[in-house]
């Protein structure tokens, strides 16, 4: 998406007229204007000319915005656009304004109402006292001539906003007054006093100025709040740093943080800003990183841990290589999340678009049949003139242009403020409808790493000295579940001893010797050809593995020593974060490769209310797609494996994310690696989501009555409307509107006192359903006459192990589908064309396991 800064825009007329203008130029496949922002997305083919032509064409202003987040996007154009630039102006004519307003005000009600005095010669002097008005009220209009610079340039290019319609209300009280004014010279001539103070009651000159100067003061409400809107994004921008230390020729330099290059070593002492993003070379520290993640505990970094540009080391000193520079750093990344998701327009804005593109024209006709009106049902031309006014001051369309985008910036930095980040308006929508949200296990409600979860030694054998042979057998493994085993050792300060005669046996264990001993470690298979199994320690590990876990025997000498347990353990915040998605009448579903005992373990402790199992990357979008049947699905994985699956989605959240932000495939991004985040975007979203129907609802209800009102339809039941009062009801809308969307900065994500289940929930199931593993694995038709083959295999030791025999028999394009179990010893194959039992068989012990036969 290309971005473009817009001038010249004053309501939603003015963004429809450009989209419409934009769209309309070959090449462009979509266009968004954002009134709030001033800015434009733009995706296709067309270049930046044609499209910068297209919007001065349509009356308005065009720029491209930088191509770039850049190091110091507070000098950039990016922060200059985001600037409130027109607060101050707004102030300053404001000022101006009131000042000759209220001079204005003294002559016309003052003295003519309240009888306040004048200087003598104005006695009876009612030319000049009309003369005084006419100036004055001129001088203001002078002063805020932007209305109909604005305001008669939309008519010119057939494109009405609202200027137009402060333009015309005020041009027509001026010219009214104006001529009000010449005919009662006529009248004081023909010495008609009587006539003279006809026409004295004629005039609106203080209506022609108090609509200007009320709709300034409006105005000013409205960028003052619409600057709000944007702090999030504004501080985003503001907490690049200017500067990094590099270390160049074994000295300190200090140089723009444009001039740093992947690949450089820079430097960050205590309290400083990491400059770009890197890896730790040398030294230990505390980060902070509430910057980006909103998390405020600081984050131990040690050498070869990440850093991310805009974090603030506070303790130790850091060398660090540069890995991503300017626009590749995190901190862009989420600057550039957070501006495209700024551009983009949510659906529900739809409706108001539509209404604002045809708004303008309709007012400005309604004004004119009801002057119309008034004068054929025998009312004076100043009475029904004055009707037209009050219409033409009072309808606002800022308000219905305002009402999706304010909430949607205020949503999205707040989002961003605490770590979650929605790529468009859309996915902002999007998440608060969701019904059904489907769990990736591996990394979303598990850690993603095996750790070590029990220690069972045998009679007589202490916990230390089983843990320490089976540290100094793993310490030469590369296998996953052997950097589990060693990661605990050494936290508990556990040495390896050196071994000689090391020997991995594929598939069942290892075996080496200490102090002239065998020892040896693996599965079940293995320990039983090397050392009796006592019945009460078999039945132990027999219960872990049905709770998931994968029990590892260790011994030595021809005896047992214990069995140490490991496991793909549950985060701490999953269970809670999946209660508060059944809370919210969200149905939460877990879909892994596992094998069906391992993930229906995993299901039952984390509380989920569905588990399918056996599950690859293809079978998860099927899955997915099978879910949408039932509702709107929010799919939460990592983003890179369950690609297919995020992209299918409603919504695609991808967790644990890190300082890879920029997952395409995903909608929100959860930059805190942490489930919980997950309720919270729904949170965000629904509460969004209620606060734009409550902004469309006040501006649509606030236009549908005071039309009306002004027209005159109340007057029968002895209400009407003063052209003033309508320009102030006018200044006040759109104040109105962002003002309540500024209310959910206040609004509290992690909370869950306002849950409630949504009216478009999903019913639970009574219990949870497992449905077979080969229904979700494949998205091929199942047939009736299906060919299935169980291999019997020996080596498997845990669910990595069944990953690979499962990957290298659907590598096979006879296989379809492959059931794989560690524990049971079989592979359980599915196939589309006969294969003989060789190819299964190749296809499984070139992998290191041995078949044993096929049934």
């Amino acid at each position: 998406m290309e971005q473009y800064n817009v001038t010249g825009m004053s309501c939603a007329a003015c963004s429809a007229r450009v989209e419409k203008a934009v769209n309309a130029v070959p090449g462009v496949t979509s266009c968004s204007v954002s009134l709030l922002t001033n800015s434009m997305g733009v995706e296709g083919t067309a270049s930046a000319a044609a499209i910068v032509k297209a919007v001065q064409d349509a009356g308005y202003g065009a720029s491209p915005k930088s191509s770039s987040a850049s190091a110091a996007p507070d000098s950039s154009s990016d922060l200059d656009a985001l600037a409130d630039h027109e607060t101050p102006k707004l102030k300053k004519r404001l000022i101006a304004s009131l000042i000759f307003l209220i001079v204005l005000m003294y002559f016309s009600m003052g003295h003519m109402m309240w009888g306040w005095p004048l200087p003598h010669w104005f006695d009876g002097n009612h030319v000049a006292m009309g003369l005084v008005q006419l100036l004055l009220a001129g001088i203001v209009m002078v002063i805020n001539q932007k209305f109909f610079i604005s305001g008669f340039k939309g008519l010119i290019h057939r494109a009405p906003n609202m200027d137009t319609l402060v333009a015309l209300g005020s041009s027509a009280s001026f010219v009214w007054s104006t001529y009000a004014l010449f005919a009662m010279t006529r009248a004081q001539v023909d010495g008609n006093e009587e006539l003279v103070m006809h026409y004295m009651m004629e005039f609106y000159f203080e209506s022609a100025a108090m609509i200007l100067t009320l709709i300034t003061v409006g105005k000013m409400l409205e960028a003052r709040s619409k600057g709000k809107t944007t702090d999030a994004l504004k501080s985003l921008m503001k907490l690049a740093p200017k500067t990094a230390t590099l270390l160049r020729g074994g000295a300190e330099v200090s140089v723009p943080i444009a001039e740093v290059r992947k690949g450089d070593i820079f430097v960050v002492r205590p309290g400083e800003n990491i400059p770009v993003d890197g890896i730790v070379l040398e030294g230990s520290s505390a980060v902070n990183e509430s910057a980006l993640t909103g998390e405020s505990i600081p984050v131990d970094k040690a050498e070869g841990d990440k850093v991310s540009a805009a974090t603030t080391n506070q303790s130790g000193f850091l060398r660090c290589e540069a890995t991503r520079v300017g626009e590749d750093t995190t901190l862009a990344q989420i600057i550039k999340m957070v501006s495209d998701a700024a551009a983009t327009k949510a659906p529900i804005a739809k409706i108001a678009d539509t209404v604002s593109g045809f708004f303008v024209p309709a007012v400005i006709s309604i004004a004119v049949v009801t002057t119309m009106v008034w004068l054929l049902l025998g009312r004076e031309l100043g009475y029904a003139l004055a009707r037209g006014i009050s219409v033409l001051v009072i309808s606002c369309p800022c308000a219905l242009g305002l009402a999706t985008p304010v909430a949607i910036m205020v949503g999205n930095g707040l989002g961003a403020k605490n770590g979650i980040l929605f790529k468009t308006a859309a996915s902002l929508e999007a998440a608060g409808r969701t019904q059904i949200v489907a769990l990736d296990k591996t990394g979303t409600i598990t850690s993603g790493e095996p750790k070590v979860t029990d220690i069972l030694p045998a009679e007589g054998v202490s916990e230390t000295e089983l843990l320490t042979l089976a540290a100094a057998l793993e310490r030469r493994s590369e296998h996953p579940l052997a950097k589990a085993v060693l990661a605990y050792t050494e936290a508990n300060a556990i040495d390896a001893p050196e071994v000689s005669d090391f020997s991995a046996l594929p598939g069942n264990g290892l075996s080496a010797r200490l102090d002239g001993a065998e020892i040896f470690g693996g599965n079940a298979a293995l320990i039983e050809t090397k050392a009796a199994v006592p019945a009460v320690l078999k039945e132990k590990a027999a219960a872990l593995a049905k709770e998931g876990k994968t029990p590892l025997y260790f011994g030595g000498a021809g005896r047992l020593l214990g069995v140490v347990a490991v496991a793909d353990t549950i985060k701490e915040d999953s269970p809670r974060a999946i209660r508060e998605l059944q809370n919210m009448g969200i149905r939460v579903v877990m879909l892994t490769g596992d094998n069906q005992r391992t993930a229906d373990a995993i299901g039952k402790q984390a509380g989920v209310d569905e588990v399918i199992a056996g599950v690859l990357p293809d079978g998860k979008e099927a899955v997915i797609r099978q879910l949408q049947a039932s509702g709107k699905v929010a799919m939460v994985g990592d983003g890179i494996n369950d690609a297919p699956a995020l992209t299918r989605a409603d919504t695609g959240i991808a967790i644990g994310a890190g300082t890879d932000v920029a997952i395409d495939a995903a909608d929100v991004v959860l930059m805190n690696s942490k489930l919980s985040d997950v309720p919270a975007a729904i949170r965000l979203s629904r509460a969004t989501l209620r606060n734009i129907h409550e902004n469309l609802f006040w501006a649509f209800l606030y236009n549908t009555i005071g039309i009306p009102l002004a027209a005159g339809v109340f007057i029968p039941f002895g209400l009407t409307l003063n052209p003033m009062f309508g320009a102030a009801a006018m200044s006040l809308s759109s104040f109105c509107v962002v003002s309540n969307a500024l209310r959910l900065n206040l609004f509290d994500l992690h909370s869950t006192k306002h849950d409630h289940k949504a009216k478009n929930a999903v019913s639970l199931p009574a219990a949870p359903v497992q449905p077979a593993v080969e229904d979700h694995t494949t998205s091929n038709v199942k047939e009736d006459n299906v060919m299935k083959k169980t291999l019997h295999v020996e080596g498997m030791m845990c669910g990595h192990c069944e990953a690979r025999v499962k990957k290298a028999l659907e590598a096979l394009p006879e296989v379809s589908e492959a059931v794989v179990s560690h524990e049971a010893g079989t592979a359980i194959v599915t196939l589309s064309a006969d294969v003989s039992d060789e190819t299964l068989k190749k296809a499984v012990e070139d992998q290191d396991y041995k078949v044993t036969g096929i049934e």
